[in-house]
């Protein structure tokens, strides 16, 4: 025969407390100076040293990272015109003629993007390029180079 039983806290409907000490204690995280962190306030001076200019004591997760992007360093068309004399005095490209040749590898970049205007006529070696960056260099006279994965 299966017997009905109460629950116990049915039992404790009729006290205060409930069961649970002083009539505050189960109210929240209050009798525990709040949650977490909390509690550092008006009279807690003795933890406020711990969170003042201690940036290693951070925990948890900051922001997020999403696992699927493919981070790649790219520079623009204008970027390259205006720094390529820069990039000739530090021995990062060359100059033959009117052509400016630099491998875009030594200069830590990964893609080569169309914004502005070719100023010079640029052979350029870049893991990637847009389409419109790659036009805009063969109207200028130049050529870019599509460098194979390795």
């Amino acid at each position: 025969m299966v017997t009905n039983h109460r629950k116990k806290n049915s039992r404790h409907r009729g006290s205060w407390t409930h069961s649970h000490g002083e009539k505050k204690k189960h109210r929240g995280a209050g009798s525990r100076g709040g949650r977490g962190n909390a509690g550092s306030g008006k009279r807690g001076d003795a933890k406020k040293p711990r969170y003042w200019d201690d940036k290693k004591f951070h925990k948890g997760k900051l922001g997020f990272h999403n696992p699927t992007s493919n981070p790649q360093n790219a520079i623009t068309l204008s970027q390259l015109s205006s720094s390529i004399e820069k990039f000739v005095a530090q021995g990062l490209a060359q100059k033959d003629a009117n052509t400016f040749k630099i491998n875009c590898s030594d200069i830590k970049v990964d893609k080569l993007l169309g914004t502005g205007t070719a100023a010079f006529a640029f052979e350029v070696v870049v893991k990637s390029a847009s389409q419109k960056a790659i036009e805009k260099i063969e109207a200028a006279g130049g050529k870019v180079l599509i460098q194979a994965e390795s």
